[in-house]
């Protein structure tokens, strides 16, 4: 076990300690459906507009059914808040469509049968199996986990596929289910665009910082 290895159940330590009890995701309901529509909504938006969007839009369509028949228009209008609400507007209501169709209504529990639906991809999915069906063995990776193990060290990808990959291969699994969460508090509390590395419980431990601090101390 390398340097960085050996490093990464303390830093997940810290991060539990910096932020007990929050929850990241955007999703509003353990319910799966809702979870795969909040997760939906949530792609390129932050989470409390996320979560004001799939409030008002399940108060309105609280069953798949009635989604799945509903007009786009007043869909896009009741999430116009999360951002591209035309184009998830119309993703959410095939989705809707797909399930009841092909799956019985219910929301498939593979990767595969995931992410052949509209606008799903590996992140949404991971999130589905992680949040709403409990499987643990799954590393959501969004922009900040990516940006954040980056910074860290732990990784040296370009994409949050190729993160996911990577981290898989040295988070000990037990681990896997808290990444995205505690990594998603900190990449929107701390570890931002600049970074407020003076006050990163973490800084001792990223290469990011030391190349920032070494620089400034030259």
């Amino acid at each position: 076990m390398g340097m960085k290895e050996a490093n990464i159940p303390q830093i997940l330590k810290i991060l539990k300690k910096s932020y007990p009890g929050e929850f990241s995701g955007s999703n509003v309901s353990d319910d799966p459906f809702q979870v795969l529509i909040g997760t939906v909504l949530s792609q390129r938006t932050k989470d409390a507009k996320t979560i004001s969007a799939s409030n008002k839009l399940f108060a309105k369509y609280g069953t798949m059914e009635r989604l799945a028949s509903a007009n786009p228009k007043t869909v896009g209008n009741l999430i116009k808040e999360s951002g591209f609400y035309k184009t998830k507007a119309k993703r959410i209501i095939k989705i809707s469509q797909i399930l009841l169709d092909k799956y019985r209504g219910r929301v498939p529990k593979t990767m595969r049968e995931l992410v052949s639906l509209p606008g799903v991809g590996r992140k949404t999915a991971n999130i589905v199996l992680l949040y709403a069906f409990g499987e643990q063995e799954h590393i959501p990776v969004d922009t900040h986990v990516h940006k954040v193990s980056n910074r860290l060290g732990w990784v040296r990808t370009k994409t949050p596929e190729k993160t996911e990959f990577a981290l898989m291969k040295i988070v000990p699994k037990k681990n896997w289910g808290e990444v995205n969460e505690l990594f998603v508090q900190h990449g929107q509390q701390i570890c931002k665009t600049p970074p407020r590395c003076n006050i990163c419980p973490i800084k001792k431990y990223c290469v990011y910082y030391k190349k920032v601090f070494a620089k400034k101390n030259k």
